[in-house]
């Protein structure tokens, strides 16, 4: 069982604390970078940080270090995401995201700048009951949201409700809340009630099961503290203080504070009832008797005796009308005050017994019985005739039967008035609320009229058993005690909750999520996949498709494009520049000349260079540049005929010829060129032997 916890929550930068944080400054999952701390709770740490990828301010919920080890916790952490993300209510802090860093179990949440709830009840408590009223309303209306999800928070306290600095009211820290179901209603994990003691609904603690009436009880409760400025249930142990909670009831407000007005001591009283069938079926129920006190606030009523008795609980009623009041007392014949109590007590007696006994017990302080004489009766004067007897007396008690039917028919109306009267306060005036469950909403309505009930339709809620446009539920329920023309606050069906998984293909991964929670669906996970059609990080497909008829919360996979697959480059330098660009072009590559060179080594129309180079892996759609070869670059040969040998050598080399020598036929050994090969003005490359014939 958690004690109360004293969060940190203004907590900022700069502190000894805050300084030696290992948390601050790190970047989570590649996305928020961690700043200052601004809460500690049990099981969690909340910091401010900067979400990078939006640029935006976030608040980030870490699990302490070593929880996120233990599974059990790890996935309560992980199911407030879930949970909290289904909740799309102005007064519901908003959980963006959730993820784990290397076991560093967090959530993205929104921030909220301002205070606490705790906060102003430490500096303006006891408050007045309107303003008391009009904080607890929106926290309300979010629970009632969360109740008709099926959730339940089980964590209400002040330092919960966060108020920010424009006044808005949220409740926050929804992170123990779980899914409500026939099968699952336990608190208690591995033994230990999930809850602040101080807080904690009787069930709670007797047999760790919880329901929506958990959160009324807490709210409540938060309720008797704003009016008081005090906890109603106080104990140097947890022990103790949830001792208290089971055994005793929350005192009225009004008897820490005067004045407040009986009927908002029963709404505490309506609340936080110790036998969870007294208390408001949910908050929608408990917001609506809200708003019935927050009216006659308005108005200036100062006492409404039918809203007073409305609103308390049927436990204390006949507690209020069994016990004995000066108003209550009447003169008994026999000289006891009339006790309303006593009359119930003896009315079974006087059935099967003599009727007089009853009337003797009406004397709380009975007489001590006077001892039995028998009288002798007087001898009446001679010559009276005398009435027949036994002998010739009138028979004893003759007087006295005359008078003793007229006292016992007194006292006999008396006790048939006095329990005539306790039965219309305590029953009486009350009827009995018609089972409307599954009838139509004018069905309902003829049923509860008929009755002499006025019938009020409330908020819709989804049902998996009751059909679209029946009656889903009642308050009071079926067979509950309502004042003659008191209002049946009537829930109807919306059917089955489902929700048609929305069209995701062509969004953003992180759209995509986002639209899936708004629709109360579930992101189950990414699976990325190779298209050349669909852009990296856009969403291909989902699995269910879009149209997809499902429950709330299931999950839904996103397949996620990775972009174009990478090609491998083929090396094709050396190689013919036109079958380079066939590959390409069925690798869904692009090839492109940039330029041509002469070369002396690679061959003509072949590769010199390329970008990027071969080996290097590319994408679809890439651009490959090469370098392509013009072959070696020509030189014409001059004529070298009729030069002596030495002249033609040397221009000949000039030029980058070889030269070699040799005799022509019939040579006279002058040493001038005859003839020259190749011959005058034919192109060759550079390094070209050229043959000259000398004469």
């Amino acid at each position: 069982m958690q004690q109360d916890r004293h969060d940190d929550r203004r907590a900022r930068a700069g502190g000894a604390g805050a300084a030696a944080d290992p948390l601050t400054g790190r970047v989570l999952d590649g996305r928020y970078r961690i700043g200052s701390r601004i809460a500690r709770g049990g099981m969690a740490s909340v910091y401010e940080a900067t979400d990078i990828r939006l640029d935006r301010t976030v608040a980030v919920k870490v699990m302490h270090p070593g929880l996120g080890d233990d599974n059990e916790f790890a996935e309560r952490f992980v199911r407030e995401a879930r949970a909290a993300a289904r909740l799309s209510h102005p007064n519901v802090v908003a959980v963006y995201d959730q993820g784990d860093d290397h076991g560093t179990v967090f959530l993205a949440m929104e921030l909220v700048s301002g205070h606490t709830l705790r906060d102003v009840i430490r500096k303006e408590s006891p408050m007045p009951p309107a303003k008391a009223l009009a904080l607890l309303e929106p926290v309300l209306s979010a629970l009632a949201t969360a109740h008709r999800a099926g959730l339940i928070h089980r964590d209400i306290k002040p330092e919960n409700v966060l108020i920010s600095d424009d006044g808005r009211v949220k409740v926050a820290d929804f992170g123990l809340a779980k899914a409500v179901s026939a099968d699952t209603q336990h608190t208690a994990t591995g033994g230990v009630l999930i809850g602040t003691v101080s807080y904690l609904a009787p069930e709670l603690v007797v047999n760790g099961r919880a329901d929506a009436r958990a959160d009324v009880y807490a709210a409540g409760v938060v309720l008797f503290e704003m009016l008081t400025g005090a906890k109603p249930h106080e104990g140097e142990t947890p022990i103790q203080v949830a001792y208290r909670h089971v055994h005793e009831d929350v005192p009225a407000p009004s008897a820490t504070v005067p004045g407040i007005p009986a009927y908002v001591d029963a709404l505490v009283a309506r609340a936080t009832a110790r036998d969870r069938e007294l208390r408001p079926a949910d908050a929608a129920v408990l917001l609506h008797q809200v708003h019935r006190v927050s009216h006659a606030l308005a108005e200036g009523v100062v006492d409404d005796p039918d809203l007073t008795t409305d609103l308390t609980p049927l436990r204390a009623r006949l507690e209020a009308a069994e016990a004995p009041t000066t108003e209550d007392t009447a003169p008994d014949p026999l000289g006891g005050p009339f006790q309303p109590g006593q009359v119930l007590a003896t009315i079974p007696a006087a059935a099967d017994a003599d009727l007089t006994a009853p009337l003797r017990t009406l004397d709380p302080q009975p007489a001590q019985a006077a001892p039995r004489t028998r009288t002798t009766p007087p001898v009446p004067p001679a010559g009276r005739a005398q009435p027949p007897g036994a002998d010739g007396a009138r028979p004893p008690g003759r007087r006295r039967s005359r008078k003793g039917p007229l006292l016992l028919i007194v006292a006999l109306l008396l006790v048939i008035g006095g329990g005539t009267a306790a039965w219309w306060f305590i029953d009486g005036r009350y009827t009995t609320t018609p089972g409307v469950l599954g009838m139509t909403q004018s069905g309902a309505q003829d049923a509860l009229e008929s009755a002499g009930l006025e019938a009020e339709f409330g908020d819709e809620a989804y049902s998996e058993t009751v059909a679209a446009g029946r009656i889903v539920s009642t308050d009071p329920e079926p067979g509950a005690k309502v004042l003659d023309g008191g209002t049946v606050s009537v829930v109807i069906s919306l059917g089955k909750e489902r929700y048609d998984v929305p069209k995701l293909k062509g969004r953003s991964e992180d759209a995509a999520q986002d639209a899936l929670l708004a629709t109360h669906l579930g992101y189950g996970r990414s699976i990325e996949k190779w298209s050349d059609s669909v852009p990296a990080g856009e969403v291909i497909s989902s699995d269910p498709k879009a149209g997809t008829t499902l429950r709330p919360d299931s999950p839904v996979d996103l397949v996620v494009s990775k972009g174009p697959k990478p090609v491998d480059l083929k090396d094709w330098v050396g190689k013919s520049v036109d079958k380079a660009m066939e590959w390409l072009a069925k690798k869904g590559l692009t090839g492109k000349v940039a330029s041509e060179e002469y070369s002396n080594d690679v061959p003509d129309g072949a590769v010199i260079s390329m970008d990027p180079q071969g080996g290097t892996t590319v994408h679809r759609g890439d651009q490959v540049s090469f370098v392509v070869s013009k072959g070696p670059e020509l030189v014409e040969v001059p004529s070298v005929r009729g030069a002596g040998v030495d002249a033609a050598r040397a221009k000949l080399e000039g030029l980058g010829f070889d030269v070699r020598t040799e005799d022509a036929a019939g040579s006279l050994g002058l040493g001038f060129v005859w003839s020259q090969s190749p011959g005058a003005g034919e192109m060759v490359p550079p390094g070209t032997t050229i043959t000259l014939s000398l004469i």
